[in-house]
């Protein structure tokens, strides 16, 4: 059995007069694309905040490959893993190549100068997720997935094995919310990198994700995979309501409600 990426132990986060996280132990496996799900509230995004260092825990501990995440310098902990938060900066009159060169920073910082290697590395990433025919264009003037493609290409640039995405989907019709989640699942495939994604959608969650986490009321309600999640009693658990299971002509399943 491989050592997992992640290792939580006890973990608690606090906020003035609430605790959002409750004594938290879990392990998340490297090379596979991760769901975090469960209803508003059940603090799955402060979890990923967490692991992004984006926020600090109250308690407990969080490793990641083996070391504590607070062991790391900002920059080397930048070198291993890229955080997309749920709402991402404005890019207000830059092009997608100068967006998605700054992945580089990490490796040269703010005054290096770009070298080879780092156009190669913009390059690559744009080629990867698709980008590169937009490459001059300014990113505010794409549609939303063909945005949310070029800050997945500025994360490869980065060149971080693991990926942290704050519901990268969430504001996209069903077309993109496809295009954008077979493009992180291909990602992590192909390359060997892990994903860690937050998602509403239980079906989309069951259907692109290799494992799932889900969250309620701060505390783990189930992890297991897709399929482990795409039972009656356990979307019921999780959701608390009565939830049905359909399959699709593919195999594939699908969640309803009862």
């Amino acid at each position: 059995m491989t050592d997992p990426l992640f290792t939580i132990k006890g973990l608690c986060v606090d906020v003035p007069g609430r605790r959002l996280i409750h004594d938290l132990d879990l392990e998340l496996p490297g090379g596979q694309v991760i769901a975090l799900i469960g209803h508003n509230g059940s603090s799955k995004s402060t979890l990923l905040k967490v692991l992004a260092r984006q926020i600090v825990h109250s308690s407990g501990g969080v490793s990641f490959a083996g070391r504590p995440i607070t062991d790391y310098s900002p920059q080397d902990y930048a070198r291993g893993l890229a955080f997309m938060p749920q709402t991402t900066p404005p890019a207000e009159g830059m092009t997608v190549r100068e967006l998605v060169a700054l992945g580089r920073y990490p490796w040269h910082g703010a005054l290096g100068r770009f070298g080879p290697d780092d156009h190669v590395a913009v390059d690559s990433a744009m080629s990867e997720c698709g980008v590169t025919e937009f490459a001059d264009q300014l990113v505010d003037t794409l549609s939303g997935g063909e945005r949310q493609r070029c800050w997945l290409a500025m994360m490869v640039a980065q060149q971080a094995g693991t990926l942290l995405l704050d519901e990268p989907i969430s504001a996209l019709d069903i077309a993109h919310q496809v295009e954008v989640l077979s493009l992180v699942r291909r990602m992590c495939h192909d390359q060997g990198r892990t994903a860690i994604v937050v998602l509403h959608e239980v079906n989309m969650a069951a259907r692109f994700c290799d494992h799932v986490v889900a969250m309620k009321a701060g505390r783990l309600a189930m992890q297991g995979s897709s399929d482990e999640l795409m039972r009656p009693e356990a979307l019921e658990h999780v959701y608390g309501l009565p939830m049905q299971v359909l399959r699709r002509e593919d195999g594939g399943k699908v969640a309803v409600p009862a």
